[in-house]
């Protein structure tokens, strides 16, 4: 399937690329600030913090967001999936685990999308248990209109108030449009 017809898929563009872009820098610059000198570092090996991706939606927002960190940061990989089919909700399952320790390290949770809370309420309690320095958590979108744990997020890109199923820069359906540059609603007769 080309990317055309990807797009016709699209019932409207939500956040554009520039509007991405901007937010992204944004971010950056705040992560920077906070991590920098006299900020809110608490590692005391003064490492540079962590940017912990949670695959595969945010890998898209990380590579933009490291790029846009102009200080020394570091960075690894997690991938979790909630359960579905009838499981009970914020059932979490490990897939790929974090390949260093974070014991000591001043932990950023990277996601691309934050909704009913249960898969980053998860990861936090899961790191905490891995006495970190420091967790902050940054979202590319935050979907409060499916918020069923509290959450607190330290940066976010978006806030979406409706309850839309969005698509784009890194976020699928079925594995699909990761690819867009944007991040729209899908059409609902293309939701199954």
């Amino acid at each position: 399937m080309n990317k055309e017809v990807l797009e016709n898929r699209i019932l409207k563009v939500l956040f554009s690329k520039e509007a991405i872009r901007v937010r992204t820098k944004d971010l950056g610059k705040r992560i920077s600030h906070d991590y920098g000198a006299g900020g809110l570092a608490l590692d005391l090996s003064a490492r540079p913090p962590l940017l912990v991706c949670v695959l595969h939606g945010a890998l898209v927002f990380l590579a933009d967001l490291s790029r846009q960190i102009p200080t020394e940061v570091e960075y690894d990989f997690i991938c979790v999936a909630s359960y579905g089919n009838g499981t009970s909700p914020g059932a979490v399952r490990l897939i790929k685990d974090l390949e260093r320790p974070i014991q000591g390290r001043d932990v950023l949770i990277v996601e691309d999308i934050i909704d009913t809370g249960y898969t980053i309420d998860y990861l936090k309690r899961s790191f905490l248990a891995r006495k970190p320095a420091s967790i902050r958590i940054c979202t590319l979108v935050d979907k409060v209109a499916r918020r069923e744990r509290p959450v607190d997020i330290d940066y976010t890109g978006f806030v979406l108030e409706q309850d839309e199923f969005i698509v784009g820069y890194g976020m699928d359906y079925g594995e699909l449009y990761r690819n867009l540059p944007y991040i729209g609603v899908l059409k609902p007769e293309f939701i199954r």
